[in-house]
């Protein structure tokens, strides 16, 4: 049942996107083969689906910390300061699995939006 709540990530209502991030975020390891779909939501118009996506991906991060630094990683260059704000928060939870990434954080430093900038401080704090 996972792949139709996956499908629902292309759904043209933000609400039904969020909730699908949210419950693909809570299903474990039946939600892998989906998490590239829900990282694609990272760069949704809507910041509540963005904030979905990113705290799916977190959860997803201790049990697949590589498969989420692979999916996360093209974020941190979004035209999408949301976006950038996540991968630097998600990529912050991860630990050791961030550590070679950490240059790319440290680039966020200078971002132009600040959202970005505090999130990259606090990635490269934790």
């Amino acid at each position: 049942h996972l792949g139709g709540v996956a499908e629902l990530l292309a759904d043209g209502d933000w609400e039904v996107r969020r909730r699908a991030c949210a419950a693909l975020g809570n299903h474990g390891e039946a939600a892998l083969p989906h998490l590239g779909a829900v990282a694609e939501c990272l760069t949704d118009e809507e910041f509540q689906v963005r904030r979905a996506a990113c705290e799916a991906l977190g959860k997803h991060g201790e049990a697949r910390r590589q498969t989420v630094v692979v999916l996360v990683m093209p974020a941190l260059t979004s035209s999408v300061e949301g976006a950038r704000a996540c991968a630097c928060q998600i990529l912050g939870q991860l630990g050791e699995a961030a550590v070679p990434y950490l240059g790319a954080i440290a680039e966020r430093l200078a971002d132009d939006d600040e959202t970005v900038r505090a999130a990259a401080c606090e990635a490269l704090g934790t």
